[in-house]
């Protein structure tokens, strides 16, 4: 079928063209692995030289490559910011050390680390400040950066669709809402068959899929070369994940913070935008953008990135921090 006709490989030169034409290239970088053990390769896209703009680094959620999720902002944002985005390790370019002596799963906290060192050793990045975008498991990944590198590293942080207080109950409600036919959420998550990737894309989006994404022929295609081929990675990194349980606390953070929901995410309930804001002692703004699901991003791009821009340059020119900082 993939020598015949792949949508994935279609939807994959586009995505990329859309980052060389926002005038990012490719770049990786090899570091130490945060949790000890071997080193770690980290792929990213930033444009070459030093930044001119303010920086500002997107982080993709669990899913498909970073460039798939973040297609719809690098055109726009491009104009206003120095762009960095980075395949966590285990998506995409990064891969995880499955070795029988490699460090455990990555956690929030240490994919956090490796972004830290990945900004520095970006040509220009190097102590900068840097304004933070994350979206679902990537907006768990942006708190922890947040939390531990401080706002005179990390700036304004956007927390979008990632809900940072969830718990056992809420992964139960979930599978509620998927039905009964599935045992557990990686069987959602990380797809083997064409049933379960269908399910995963109507719970994600608010608009039912074109007819076109959710034939048999095309859905085993994604399963095969988005899922299939990184199992083994993706479940690794499922098993680091700490939000839920008693390794990961939510604290108020110094920094200005956006949390952004789509009004009809069913992953994670749009309530919990409200109950996290109040757990960050209310100061953090909340955007719910109408007629979205999970990926706002991608469902209302123009409102999304609108909120976003708004937010960061505004910030950037009242922050003390930012303002002291003469890099920016």
């Amino acid at each position: 079928m993939g020598g015949i006709f792949s949508l994935v490989r279609l939807l994959d030169y586009f995505t990329r063209r859309q980052f060389l034409a926002a005038g990012l290239r490719q770049h990786s970088v090899t570091l130490p692995y945060p949790d000890g053990g071997s080193s770690c390769t980290v792929h990213y896209w930033a444009p070459p030289g030093e930044p001119t703009l303010p920086p500002l680094l997107l982080i993709h959620g669990f899913g498909p490559r970073a460039t798939w999720q973040w297609r719809c902002q690098v055109g726009p944002l491009s104009r206003h910011f120095h762009l960095v985005v980075p395949d966590l390790l285990g998506f995409g370019g990064s891969p995880c050390d499955l070795s029988s002596s490699s460090p455990p799963p990555p956690s929030e906290a240490t994919q956090a680390a490796a972004l830290a060192a990945l900004l520095d050793s970006v040509e220009g990045l190097k102590g900068r400040r840097v304004a933070v975008a994350g979206t679902s498991y990537g907006g768990f990944v942006a708190y922890c950066l947040a939390r531990a590198a401080g706002s005179k590293r990390v700036g304004p942080i956007v927390i979008a669709s990632s809900d940072l207080l969830k718990t056992a109950a809420d992964d139960d409600a979930f599978m509620k809402r998927a039905g009964e036919r599935w045992r557990g959420g990686d069987e959602l998550l990380i797809p083997t068959e064409p049933a379960a990737m269908r399910r995963l894309m109507e719970m994600t989006a608010y608009r039912p899929p074109p007819a076109l994404m959710t034939s048999d022929f095309v859905l085993r295609d994604f399963i095969q070369k988005l899922f299939t081929d990184n199992r083994e990675q993706l479940i690794h990194v499922l098993k680091g994940v700490t939000v839920g349980t008693d390794k990961f606390q939510l604290t108020p953070l110094s920094q200005e913070v956006l949390i952004v929901w789509g009004e009809h995410d069913q992953l994670f309930p749009v309530e919990k935008a409200f109950v996290i804001q109040r757990s960050l002692d209310g100061r953090a703004r909340v955007e719910i953008i109408k007629k979205t699901g999970h990926c706002p991003n991608i469902e209302d791009p123009a409102r999304f990135n609108r909120i976003l821009k708004d937010f960061l340059l505004f910030v950037d020119k009242t922050d003390p921090v930012s303002i002291k900082d003469s890099s920016l």
